[in-house]
């Protein structure tokens, strides 16, 4: 039989009965013959919780302490879990990061993983018990606690899966599947049955909430095969039903894939634009902008150079709003460094896409895109392309209307 490790989210064990639900599944899996190592968030609400604590003691908390405190979270759900399985007969047992030895870097609440000391875990698989891992969380070289971000369990479930070479890697959520868009902007957004590595990690980067960016990331480079399913099934339905459910996210070349000119569209209302105006057009000015930025360790995403005029240029990017102040208290002295006339920001944007793998082979998807917008009277602010994907950045308050005018202008409702 395979080993299959099985990721859950906050709201799948967001209560004591759901808890048990996941045992339930568990359960099921582990008497079918399976090997299964469950890696499992916070109770919903939990981080955010401890995140307040924090908060309240501490106007802008020490990194370090700050992991220490949200990384218990986890540690609450892995006990809770692991006693509802040995409650119904499954023997199992529990490890936090650190135990297992998740190495992570030193960069507190944004730690990546460099290594995973597997030897632990399979040991006990073999000798038949389920295991149960606190995700979001390892430990540095100095045996710091350290947290991977938020959604960081899913990067921790795929990078178990790709340590002990498992067979796939469930991510249960509490939606069933990816879908051609947020069914709550558009009711009648279909289900995907299966969706590329690239597509998914195009769309997570949109905004899609589906999956954790940097967990797709892991599972495309070590070539993990990913299903996303829904924990608010009935835990006993057959293990043959559940593994044809939800959607599967894998490879091109596995001749799986739905040959969709675009297979979704994907978008981000937690985006603010940056636009330092008056920037000397002259080699390595956006290098003098951006390295800043860079070591402040804020993400920046679309990116955006007027031309040239008098020699001189405007330097617009987006990066994450919670990082929006953060960024023009960093780029303030370096305005007075390069000569720059003004710093201005906008934090009533939004980041839209189209993903499709079919973009490859097919072309004017873009001026379809730009038509539907414009008929809509949804003004551009900035355009980003890549071989499967099509960026725009517009006002907030046109997100919806342009997003349900894409789904029906690509008729991305009907099977493809």
């Amino acid at each position: 039989m395979a080993l299959i490790v099985q990721k859950y989210g906050g709201t799948s064990v967001g209560s004591t009965d759901r808890i048990k639900n996941v045992a339930q599944r568990v359960a099921k899996w582990k008497r079918a013959g399976h090997d299964v190592v469950v890696v499992v968030s916070a109770m919903s609400g939990e981080t955010n919780r401890l995140i307040e604590l924090a908060n309240a003691i501490q106007t802008q908390p020490d990194p370090r302490e700050l992991d220490v405190v949200c990384s218990t979270g986890e540690q609450v759900t892995i006990g809770l879990l692991a006693m509802a399985l040995i409650d119904i007969g499954v023997p199992t047992k529990s490890y936090v990061g650190s135990q297992i030895r998740v190495l992570t870097d030193d960069a507190h609440t944004k730690a990546r993983i460099l290594e995973i000391d597997k030897e632990r875990i399979l040991d006990d698989l073999n000798s038949g018990k389920v295991i149960v891992v606190a995700g979001f969380q390892g430990v540095d070289a100095s045996n710091n606690i350290t947290t991977l971000g938020r959604g960081g369990s899913d990067t921790s479930g795929v990078a178990i899966a790709a340590a002990l070479g498992a067979e796939e890697c469930q991510i249960y959520t509490d939606v069933d599947g990816v879908y051609t868009t947020d069914p709550r902007v558009v009711p009648n957004a279909r289900r995907l049955t299966s969706v590329t590595f690239e597509e998914m990690l195009e769309m997570a980067s949109l905004g899609s909430k589906v999956l954790q960016i940097r967990s797709v990331e892991f599972a495309g480079k070590y070539r993990v095969r990913l299903r996303v399913l829904s924990s608010l099934t009935d835990p006993n339905i057959s293990i043959e039903e559940e593994s044809q459910s939800g959607t599967l996210i894998t490879f091109e070349d596995d001749g799986t894939m739905e040959a969709a000119l675009v297979s979704g569209i994907a978008f981000n209302r937690d985006e603010a634009k940056v636009t330092v105006l008056g920037v000397p057009d002259t080699p390595g000015v956006a290098f003098k902008i951006l390295d800043p930025i860079a070591k402040a360790n804020i993400e920046v995403d679309v990116i955006v150079q007027n031309i040239s005029t008098d020699g001189k240029t405007d330097f617009s990017f987006t990066v994450h709003r919670n990082d929006l102040e953060r960024t023009l208290t960093v780029l303030k002295p370096v305005q007075a460094v390069i000569g720059a006339r003004d710093l201005v920001s906008d934090d009533k944007i939004c980041k839209l896409g189209l993903v499709g793998v079919g973009m490859r082979s097919h072309g004017g998807v873009a001026s379809k895109m730009f038509a539907a917008l414009s008929e809509e009277g949804v003004n551009i602010q900035m355009i980003s392309t890549s071989e499967i994907k099509i960026t725009v950045v517009i006002d907030e308050k046109y997100m919806e209307l342009a997003v349900r005018s894409l789904h029906q202008v690509f008729g991305l409702e009907q099977s493809q």
